[in-house]
Order: C-alpha cells, then sequence, then structure tokens
C-alpha cells in the first residue's frame, strides 16, 4: 500500500470516529423526546463505523445492544445488575429484546498478577 493511501484512510477513519461521538451525543440528547430519532442516530452511526471499518468507542460500544443492536440506556431501557457470584460481572439487559450481555470484572486484577509472576 502506497503512503498516500494509508494517509487518507487515517484521516477518513479520525473524521469517522467524530462523527460517531457527534452522533452518539445527539442521541443522548433527543432520547426523552424522540427515542425513534434517538435509535436512527445510533444507526447512523454504526453504519458509519462498519463503512470504514473502526470500532466504535468503547463507552459507546456498551450502549448498543449486540443482540438486536439497539440503543440502550441505562434505566430507561435496559436494566443493569452487578452479580458478586462466580466471576464477579455486570449484567446488563434490554428491554427492547430480552437478552442480556455480561461485561466481567477483575479481569484486569488477573493480568497485573500474571505479568507479576512472569
Amino acid at each position: 500500500m502506497s503512503v498516500q493511501f494509508m494517509v487518507s484512510r487515517n484521516k477518513v477513519r479520525e473524521i469517522a470516529l467524530k462523527r460517531i461521538k457527534q452522533l452518539f451525543e445527539l442521541a443522548f440528547e433527543m432520547l426523552a423526546e424522540r427515542p425513534d430519532l434517538s435509535q436512527r442516530y445510533v444507526e447512523i452511526a454504526r453504519k458509519i463505523s462498519m463503512r470504514t471499518r473502526t470500532r466504535l468507542p468503547k463507552e459507546n460500544r456498551l450502549l448498543v445492544c449486540r443482540h438486536c443492536k439497539k440503543f440502550i440506556f441505562p434505566g430507561v431501557s435496559s436494566r443493569v445488575r452487578i452479580q458478586p457470584r462466580r466471576e464477579p460481572h455486570i449484567v446488563i439487559t434490554c428491554l427492547y429484546c430480552g437478552k442480556y450481555m455480561r461485561i466481567p470484572l477483575k479481569r484486569r486484577r488477573k493480568l497485573c498478577e500474571s505479568a507479576q509472576l512472569s
């Protein structure tokens, strides 16, 4: 690949990330007034990320249901619970489709312990 192609790809991804963040901010603002418009903003942000092959930022990725791909906001369209059993984890339940997402906790601690042992 040429250097010029890589520079233009990086610029495209940078612009895409700015637009994605802006669309998520608009989705937050419109959530109470017009939830349908809020869903549309998130849909557009996902399409931009797929087209430019960039990942959604982690704080935004957690606000999109992995199953139905809808915008879920804690307390409004999702339920958030902390489970201390087995591996401590957070369970986010989507109130649109009823499915849940598990996010493990203390993963970082295990990584630190394994790094100290070696």
